[in-house]
């Protein structure tokens, strides 16, 4: 069971500090214990996060993943003590935090703007949290340039943070995050603002750098699933306030655990679909007039009966696309193409299932908008998924849109 289900709910016997006083197991690094928080009184009151659990073991990356307004930042700043949650309990190396001040939880955190002091010289500006905790001169200085090195921005400590680009800023401010030696480093959208180039610069930087530091915790949010799968060891998707899934980020995209999580991460085609048979971990599948056989994991006991109605998770860099008259090919007609350069992008109105696929074609394709092909898919195909819990939830996953929409 992921951290994400809802059942069953983790007792109080369950927190860090029993764990420890029994000698049972170590403290995770971070832990939320059905965290809440509310922004408002009243009528006018706005759920930003509900009934959160969530471990995050030393040494561990997780990313927590989704859309604006789905509180993946607001449980970063009840970790950090930016807000006061409503409900439940934050704990720190077995520590319960929830009532301490940010300052006293000794936590790294580098935000989207990342906050430099304008005035003060990179050197100042790394060695700020130091300071603060009145750590000895002579240490200031020592971990200040350790802190530099480690993001290799050694060279530019006399700088003031407008002399540097938007990538440098960015290294300062992991440096001052982690002068102070945190346990537990917390990432919100630090790449936001930085461009393509940049962003893979960092990406690898980031990488390297968790190496350095194999047991640092680190909490990363993001809404760009490129950055989760690339850093994360696990990704906790978020909706709604809600945490939908947590697991690997290579089970997650092979075998997404929900509409929502497969749509989301990686933008998967959501088909409706017949279960023909299963066997072990394979099943036989009608979409359309197409026989497919997919992959069918033991978690949806009603897609594992006969004739039963499924919903199939096809990864859009799997499917092809042929002559509508081959076998096992649905009649689809071009609506649009997007080239990417090492890819193009095609959107094709599949005529008997009502819906659009979409397929992501190596290279450039010769094909037009209008062109009636036809709409291959691989074998296995994909994967079944739980059905959402209704048409609408199934829309918003897919992001497939009905023939004359928009997707």
């Amino acid at each position: 069971m992921s951290d994400g289900d809802p059942q069953p709910r983790p007792s109080l016997v369950d927190t860090p500090a029993a764990a420890l006083s029994r000698g049972t197991a170590p403290a995770p690094a971070i832990v939320f214990d059905r965290v809440g928080v509310t922004y408002g009184r009243g009528r006018h009151a706005t759920v930003a996060l509900a009934e959160f659990t969530l471990r995050v073991a030393v040494g561990e990356t997780v990313a927590l993943l989704g859309p604006s307004g789905s509180g993946k930042s607001t449980a970063l700043k009840a970790l950090a003590g930016f807000v006061r949650p409503r409900s439940g309990r934050v704990w720190l190396a077995g520590r319960d935090v929830t009532d301490l001040s940010p300052a006293k939880r000794g936590i790294g955190v580098v935000v989207q703007s990342y906050a430099l002091f304008p005035h003060m010289k990179v050197r100042d500006n790394v060695a700020f949290g130091l300071k603060a905790h009145r750590a000895p001169r002579t240490e200031i200085a020592a971990r200040t340039a350790e802190a530099l090195a480690m993001v290799d921005m050694a060279a530019y400590a006399g700088r003031l943070p407008r002399e540097l680009s938007g990538g440098q800023q960015q290294r300062v401010a992991i440096a001052r995050a982690l002068a102070i030696r945190p346990e537990v480093l917390l990432l919100d959208e630090p790449m936001a603002a930085l461009d393509a180039q940049l962003r893979q610069s960092m990406l690898v930087q980031l990488r390297e750098l968790r190496n350095t530091l194999p047991d640092m915790a680190v909490l990363y949010v993001t809404h760009d699933q490129t950055e989760a799968l690339a850093l994360a060891d696990r990704i906790a998707v978020m909706r709604d306030a809600r945490l939908v899934d947590v697991d690997t980020a290579q089970n997650l995209w092979q075998h997404p655990p929900s509409a929502f999580t497969a749509g989301f991460l990686g933008g998967a085609n959501l088909l409706s679909c017949t279960v023909n048979r299963v066997s072990g971990g394979a099943a036989l599948v009608t979409v359309g007039a197409a026989t497919l056989r997919v992959e069918a994991p033991d978690r949806d006991h009603r897609a594992r009966e006969a004739n039963s109605p499924g919903l199939l998770c096809i990864r859009p860099h799997t499917v092809r696309i042929g002559a509508a008259a081959e076998r096992n090919a649905l009649r689809a007609t071009v609506t649009s193409l997007v080239w990417r350069g090492a890819s193009t992008r095609v959107r094709l109105a599949v005529d008997e299932l009502g819906v659009e696929v979409t397929a992501d074609l190596p290279g450039q394709v010769t094909r037009t908008v209008g062109d009636v092909v036809g709409v291959l898919f691989p074998d296995p195909a994909g994967v079944l998924v739980p059905p959402p819990i209704s048409a609408e939830t199934d829309a918003v996953a897919s992001g497939s849109a009905k023939l004359g929409g928009r997707a």
